[in-house]
């Protein structure tokens, strides 16, 4: 909610003019039922489709970035993109969802890619030489360990995984998003979840023991 809040804050001196509502009735999909409500200036379709994908966009570009300021700025940036070039939506061409998600990973794709003071791939690798490493780990900690192994891997199976077990999203759509093939996106799931497995191998029965503590 509070990346939809500051997207609609930057919007609002745009939009104090906007005196329609959305469309009503039992639309097939109601994300273009408000595109061609925001077509028109409708204040209150875009704060509706806003509302209604702002969190899990923002959760896409957190889980890409590994960084909440920069993931909201994405979102931000993503969905101010829907007002500004409003009107210029094509209904049956594809998903608002799945477009959304092509533009927010392109973005964060590019912004990996910049050079960066404080670079997200100096953030701390997983220790491989602790002494106390199995009876140190707890429960709570499996969900960085997994984290900080997703984050070595490459850019695009990385996005993959992403796409495929955080936001339970079909390999068609996953493909769509990505803008590849079906059997490329196989392809990057395969070979993420074997980099995954190497590098986590010397962590599982860590990982298992924490499971299993309580």
């Amino acid at each position: 909610m509070a990346v939809a809040a500051r997207v609609l804050e930057v919007e609002q001196p745009i939009l104090q003019d906007a005196d329609a509502g959305p469309t009503s009735g039992r639309p097939r999909d109601h994300d273009d039922i408000l595109l061609a409500a925001i077509a028109k200036s409708d204040e209150r379709a875009f704060r509706e489709l806003v509302e209604r994908h702002a969190d899990r966009a923002y959760g896409l570009a957190v889980r890409i970035l590994r960084n909440a300021a920069d993931a909201e700025d994405v979102v931000q940036d993503s969905l101010v993109k829907v007002w500004t070039n409003r009107g210029t939506w094509q209904s049956g061409k594809a998903r608002f969802s799945t477009w959304l998600y092509r533009v927010i990973t392109n973005r964060c794709i590019d912004l990996c890619r910049r050079p960066r003071t404080s670079d997200l791939e100096a953030a701390p690798e997983i220790v491989d030489d602790a002494d106390d490493a199995v009876t140190s780990i707890h429960a709570g900690e499996v969900n960085l360990l997994l984290e900080r192994a997703m984050g070595r891997l490459p850019g695009q199976q990385r996005i993959a995984l992403i796409l495929s077990y955080s936001d339970d999203l079909s390999n068609p759509e996953i493909a769509e998003i990505m803008e590849t093939t079906v059997s490329a996106v196989e392809s990057l799931l395969k070979r993420g979840r074997q980099q995954l497995r190497q590098i986590l191998m010397d962590k599982e029965s860590a990982i298992r023991d924490s499971f299993t503590k309580g």
